[in-house]
Parts: C-alpha cells; structure tokens; sequence
C-alpha cells in the first residue's frame, strides 16, 4: 500500500513538472500558436474544452507549453539573426583585411615613388652642367607609361569584334586596378563609417585626372542580380535621361560587349546637360564574381565622329563598373567605380564645384547605386512594410516619376517639344511652353490634362544662388511651412487644371485666410535620406467669395537629402497635385525646389560642416575661422520650376501669373534664407533667436538651475560644470525638453527644444518659434494644463499624467508623464515655462 501511495505521489509530481504530448495534441496547439501566441486563461480553458484529445492536460500545462513555445521562437529568431550579423561581420571583415591590404599597396608605391623623387633631385642638384639627359631619362620613362607600344595591346578598332574584345578587356583590366588595386589614390569618405549595417566603405578620388568616387558594400542578392538590377540605369540613377542600347555583341568567353548612348541631365538651368557615348562589357572571373565595367568611346576607338546632341556637352567616362562576388553563406560584396570627366571648363565658374567634385558624384551616383540595391534586397525580404496597400515597385515609380518630370521641366528639352517664350524685359524668370508634346510628355501627362481645342504645358523657372543657407535646412523649412512661400491661388488653379476643371485665372494670395497642411507618409528609403508622401491642403484656407475652391488640395511630394549629416548632397522638394482617388498611373505635373551645395575646395572635408545648433554642439564653441570662409563654404544654387496647363486663348495671361508666382516664390525664399542664415559658428539657441532670447549656453543653466530650485531634484547627472558641457547634455537628453513663452495676453509659443524635443515635434529649432503649446496639446492636455497652471506658478512645477498631444506635422505623440516647471533667470524673475516629456513615441 506504501508502494502505491508512493507510485501515485509520483505520478502527481510529475504531472506539475513535465507533459509528453502525443504528436495529435502538439498540432492542435500549435494551430492555436499560429492563431494566437498569447492565449488568455479563458482561451486556454476554451481550448481544453473544444480539443478532447487536451482533455487529459492542465490549464497550467497548457500555459507553460505556451510559454515554451514562445521562448523556443525567440531564441530561434534570435540564432537566426545572429547568424546573419556573423555572416554581415565575416564578411565586412574580408572587405576590410582587403582594403587594408590596398593600402598597404599604396603606401609602398607612394614611398618607392618618394624615394625615386629625392634620387632624382639628388642627381639633378649634384649635376653641374646644363644636359638635360636626366630629364630626357625620366620622361622618356614617363612617356613608355603612358604610351605603349603596339605590341603591348591588340589593335584597337570598334568597328570589328576583334577590336571591340581588346578595348572590352583593356577597360576590364583598368577597372579592376581602380576597384581592388592603387590605380587611384582613393580617400575615405568623411562621414561613412564602415560597418555590417552601413552602406558600405565610401572613398573618393585624390589627384587624378576628372572626379572618381569608389564604395564597397554588402548585400543579400546574388550576383547575377545585382548586376541585372545595376545595369537598369533609369531605374535608379536619377540624373539619368535616357540609356539606349544600340548593339549587342556576344564574346567568347560568354561576356557580352554593348555600345551605348545616354544622356544626363542638368540639375540647374544654368549649364547644359551632358551625354555618352560607352562601350559596357559584362563577364564572369574565374571565382564566380560578375564584372559590368563601363567606358567611353572616341573617335580613335570607332567612337561618334559627329558633334553632340543639341542641348548636350559630351563627357567622358573613364573605365568604371562593378565587381559583384558571391559572398559566403549567400549575398554579394559590391565594389562600385565611377570616373567621369564631365568637362568642367564648360560650365560658368560658380558651378564647377558640381562638375569637379567627387563627393557630389560620389552622393549622386555611387552611394546611390549602392542604397537602391540595399533597398531592394530588403524589401525582397520583406522587412520593409508600406502603408497605403501600394507595392514598393509602384512608389519606386512614383517617386521616379516625380524626379523624371521635375528634371525635364528644369533642363526643358527641344526634342520634348519645349520653347522659350519671350521675357517681359527682366530676365530672372525663364517662361518655357510645350503645345505640342511628343510621346514621353503625353505619356507623362494625361490627355485628360489638355483642352480639346488647344493648349499645353507651361513652366516658369529660375536659379539663383544663396549664401550661408544649409541646403537640408532650407528645404526642411519649406516642407514644413509651405504657407510661408506658397500662394494658394496659384496652388488651386493647378489643382482644377489637374482635376479639368474650367479654367480661370487664379485669385491673389488669400493672405488674412490661414491653411493648414497634413501630411501623410507614404514611404521612406531605408536611409531616410528620401521620403515620398502626400499632403492635404485643407480647403478652408479659401475666402468665403471663393467658395467654389473650398475643397481640400491633394499633393504627391517627395523630399530627399534633408538628413543635415548627408555629405555633400543635394536637398530637393517636388510636388504634383493629385486627385483624392491617387491612382498609380496618375498623371504628374511635377514643380518643386532644388537646392545644390557648391564647395568652395572639391573635396575638402572642412566643407562637409553644417552650421546649425547640432553641429556647434558637437564640434564645441572654439572653433574659429578666417573671416567669410563660412559663407564660401555654404554656397548653394537653388534652382525652381513650377508647371502649369493652359489654354491658347489663355496663354499670356497664365504666363504673366506664372511669371509673377515664381519671383514672388524667389523673394519668399530670400527672406527665408536670410532668416535661417546662421553667421557664424556660435552657440546662439538656432540659426536666429527671438528677440530678448538669451544665448544656448545661458539657457541650458537657468533650466538645469530652475528644474533643482524647484523639484529638489537634478534634471541629469551633470559631469562638468562648464556651460558647454550642460549645453551639451540638455542637447543629447533622451527625453524631450522644450521651453514656452508666458507673456500676458498672448498664446505660449515655444521658444526652445533639444534635439528629442524637435523629433517630438518634427520641425527645426528655426520652424519651432511658430508653434504655439495649445495647438500641441490636445484638449485634454490642456484642460489639465490650465488646472495646474496655478500650482506651477505658485510651487514652481507640477506633474502632468500620461497623454496624447500633436506633432507639426500633425501625428499624434504619446508620452507616459509630462513635468512642467517655470524657468527663472538670473533675477529670479519669470523667464519661461519649461516642459519635460517623458518615454514619448508615435502612435
């Protein structure tokens, strides 16, 4: 009888520690798992009852199994991904023992080249009589470099295969020497730190002939693929025009050699745009990698004898391509050379810095080569998810689109079927019509867009040049204040002309009618260097006389190189108004803004510096220049185009008013310009503070000092006492902080905010000063608020519970707790308010 009692005991222990599942009862469970990973109490007990075969099993077994099964799909996701990070950091690793392995090739070459340099000075020095033999002797070496004899290549003639193969191979051969070798002496990058997650090493040319740029990346496609999707130029490459090829020649060793012709755009209007003319010749190494290299032809090469296409200035590109190799355990490294002359003596002065620097090629061309792929390969994964129900092809066509039209109206192309108009005697607006579009612009644009009885495209344009004006600022700015610069007339008449609604011409500005903008995000790239999105106008910005135009505006727009950390690359805001319908093949009559930085010194890294609060905070306050380096150093060209439809009998009267908005654009612009234009590097709080503002540094104290008078407490661990160092560290504060004005009579609007403030928000230091506290709140916020205002203004602080308030951009902000304290200055008298929000996130 023990024996059984001591037999059951255990069978009752064992029933609390450990179930074996019969393979029937583990299915049934995991088609619940599959359902719901986290069944509740009830489900589970649900389950028991619905299931017989779980009969036998206890609610509490039943959880613990569930509480397996999550941890064992954790940790398998987590072995997954460490997998993958052990792959990426293999890999990386292999890159970078390569690259130091080039550099050590480099370093030889250029102290074997020093040492030769010094014998021959030795020689020159100690030679007393005038021969020049040693010069004859050097050059004559100089000369056998650069000019082989015949035997050392085959015959290179393009107008037969034999000679296509030679020029094929000798352009195979060049290249590889500039992507894995010291043909070039290359430069990292400032800014591009290497890593498994990065966009790769980033190197740029030093001392060669035209500008280079040079990147090595990861990604997870296979090489064959990569090679498809990177020899898709007009799929990516945004400058690009058009790329055709006129003939495919297949090689012996199962390569093919094409001849090509493509043309680029100009990204001002105040230079021409360039075309190729190449040979493109893909074929596989013996380790598996996949070769594109690229160069131009000429005219001793069986090249185009004829002078280029009107409107084009023939550049040259130097051997280029890629070099695609299987990397280990499935993926690619990519190493990708651009080398290009783009005859920089051709263009205006002002402008060669767009020509002649490889950093701008480098933003341009290869890092975006490199980003499109790595964009690519995610959402061929799937771990890229956009809202909208619309694919990622489809918004990559879009945003495609959008640049596409926006570049053809700035460069307004004759063989487009584009014009010029007569000026009004003042030359700073440039009137450009299309009445008879050809294929692509009626492929652009809808039939539907075009009055039956006569009519066409009209864009107004111009380029200007701006002084000390960060280009991501500036189009941050202009995102997000569109009230500031645009006319709301001008923007409901394209949008009746997009919807073929009669024409008329537009009402003035509707100045004492304020709007509001929403806007809606579409989708970002993965570097959030580029974001496409819609904007609602809301329609009652409109007179009550103009009731018919009451009605809410939608936009497509796309806003790119706003990241203030981005190395030399461009900033652009287009648009095109849409209907609320916003089909995929919508027509797209894009206008917008594009703002190009200009360095003073190609590639000096000193010109990669922003002049805003962030960068003053991290390079400190002791920084100083020579006078007017930093306004060289922050010289842009802002170009503009904005397009409309029109009709004949109307041609003129669209003309005057389109001419009238863009220079009324220009002047919106210059004063904004002037107002975000930051002198100098200081440690004033933003580019430009209110009146009677105090400096950063002064600030950050009186918060930091008010926060300890008031609640007892440190608002942070402070490790120096020096004003720069607190600065600092409100700065860097995880949590937001913003401060508010509290002048009787008058809505508190904010006045300063760290950098978690200003993500909060989503606006710029400069763009906060327009915000006032009560439209950030929501109604309950500031009902709560206004309870505690008293006690803040007699205690000196309150605590504020859990809430919702808004952003700029209109997105709703949770935040787990909100402290609120009044900032006294040096008087102990009423500064402002300050407002702490703890753990804040997007809803």
């Amino acid at each position: 009888m023990a024996l059984s009692m001591h037999k059951d005991n255990t069978n009752i222990m064992d029933s609390t520690k450990y179930v074996r599942y019969t393979p029937e009862q583990v299915e049934a469970l995991e088609r619940v798992y599959a359902e719901c990973p986290k069944p509740s109490s009830i489900r589970r007990q649900q389950l028991i009852r619905e299931c017989p075969i779980l009969s036998n099993i206890e609610p509490k077994q039943i959880k613990v199994w569930f509480q397996n099964r999550r941890c064992r799909e954790k940790q398998r996701k987590e072995a997954s991904r460490l997998q993958t990070v052990n792959r990426k950091l293999s890999a990386m690793n292999k890159l970078l023992m390569e690259e130091n392995d080039r550099l050590q090739k480099q370093v030889s070459h250029l102290v074997y080249e020093n040492g030769y340099m010094k014998q021959q000075i030795t020689t020159v020095s100690a030679t007393t009589t005038t021969d020049n033999s040693c010069e004859s002797v050097v050059m004559t070496g100089q000369n056998q470099q650069q000019n082989p004899t015949p035997h050392q290549h085959p015959q290179r003639d393009a107008n037969n295969p034999a000679g296509l193969l030679a020029i094929a191979e000798e352009t195979l051969a060049e290249f590889l020497s500039k992507a894995t070798g010291t043909a070039v002496d290359w430069v990292q990058m400032i800014g591009m730190k290497p890593g498994p997650d990065s966009i790769g090493i980033v190197a740029i040319s030093r001392n060669c002939s035209g500008v280079a740029a040079r990147a090595c990346g990861l990604v997870s496609l296979e090489p064959t693929k990569v090679a498809e999707i990177l020899k898709d130029r007009l799929s990516w490459y945004r400058d690009c025009r058009c790329l055709d090829v006129l003939s495919i020649v297949p090689t012996g060793n199962g390569g093919t050699i094409e001849l090509m012709y493509m043309q680029t755009y100009a990204p001002t209007t105040l230079a021409a745009a360039r075309d190729f003319w190449t040979l493109r010749y893909t074929t596989s190494l013996e380790d598996g990698s996949v070769v594109v290299c690229e160069r131009s032809l000429t005219t001793s090469t069986g090249g185009p004898t004829g002078p280029p296409s009107s409107n084009f200035v023939r550049a040259e590109m130097l051997p280029s391509g890629y070099l695609i190799r299987p990397c280990d355990g499935g993926g690619s490294i990519i190493h990708i050379v651009d080398h290009v002359d783009l005859d920089v003596w051709s263009v205006p002065e002002v402008l060669r810095p767009l020509y002649g620097s490889s950093k701008i090629l480098a933003q341009k061309l290869t890092i975006a080569a490199l980003q499109h792929i790595r964009q690519i390969a995610l959402e061929s994964s799937g771990e890229i998810q956009y809202g909208g129900g619309r694919q990622p092809a489809v918004l990559r066509t879009l945003s495609q689109r959008l640049c596409r039209g926006f570049n053809d109206a700035v460069n307004g192309f004759v063989d487009d079927g584009w014009s010029l108009m007569s000026n009004d005697g003042v030359d700073d607006v440039t009137i450009a019509i299309n009445t008879s579009p050809n294929k692509y612009v009626a492929s652009q644009y809808s039939s539907s867009m075009f009055p039956a009885f006569g009519g066409g495209v009209m864009c107004a344009k111009a380029s200007m040049l701006l002084q000390n004006v960060p280009p991501a600022l500036l189009v941050r700015f202009l995102r997000e204040h569109r009230s500031e610069w645009a006319d709301y007339g001008v923007d409901a008449y394209a949008a009746a002309c997009h919807r073929a609604s009669p024409y008329a011409v537009p009402c003035a500005r509707p100045a004492d009618f304020p709007t509001s903008q929403i806007i809606l995000p579409l989708a970002h790239t993965i570097e959030h260097e580029e974001f496409l999105e819609v904007v609602r106008i809301e329609g009652h910005a409109f007179p009550p006389e103009d009731m018919s135009l009451a009605r809410d505006m939608y936009l497509l727009q796309l806003c790119s190189g706003v990241d203030e950390n981005s190395i030399g690359s461009c900033a652009q805001l287009v648009f095109a108004p849409i209907d609320e319908s916003f089909a995929d093949d919508a027509p797209l009559l894009a206008s917008g803004f594009r703002v190009i930085p200009l360095a003073p010194k190609p590639d000096d890294p000193a010109t990669s510096r922003t002049l805003d609060l962030a960068s003053t905070l991290e390079v400190g306050s002791s920084i100083t220049r020579p006078a007017g380096e930093a306004d060289y150093n922050l010289r842009s060209v802002l170009t503009i185009a904005f397009q409309f439809t029109f009709e004949n009998h109307l041609r003129d009267n669209v003309a005057a008013m389109a001419r009238q908005y863009v220079r009324s654009v220009v002047g919106s612009v210059q004063r904004v310009a002037m107002a975000i234009a930051p002198s100098q590097l200081s440690t004033q709080v933003g580019p430009k503070s209110l009146p009677g503002s105090p400096e950063a540094l002064t600030l950050a104290r009186w918060i930091c000092r008010s926060y300890r008078i008031h609640t007892g407490a440190e608002l942070f661990r402070v490790e120096s006492t020096s004003s720069d160092a607190i600065l600092k560290q409100l700065w860097h504060h995880s949590d937001a902080i913003m401060c508010c004005s509290v002048k009787p009579n008058a809505s508190p609007v904010f006045t300063f905010a760290n950098q978690a403030g200003l993500d909060m928000l989503e606006t710029t230091l400069v763009a906060l000063q327009d915000i006032m506290l009560d439209k950030v709140l929501d109604e309950a916020g500031r009902k709560v608020l206004f309870s505690e205002f008293s006690k803040i203004m007699q205690q000196g602080f309150a605590y504020l519970p859990p809430g919702i308030c808004m952003s700029s951009m209109n997105r709703p902000v949770s935040y787990e707790q909100a402290i609120a304290w009044k900032v006294l200055n040096d008087d102990d008298s009423n500064h402002c308010l300050a407002f702490m929000f703890l753990n804040w996130s997007f809803v």
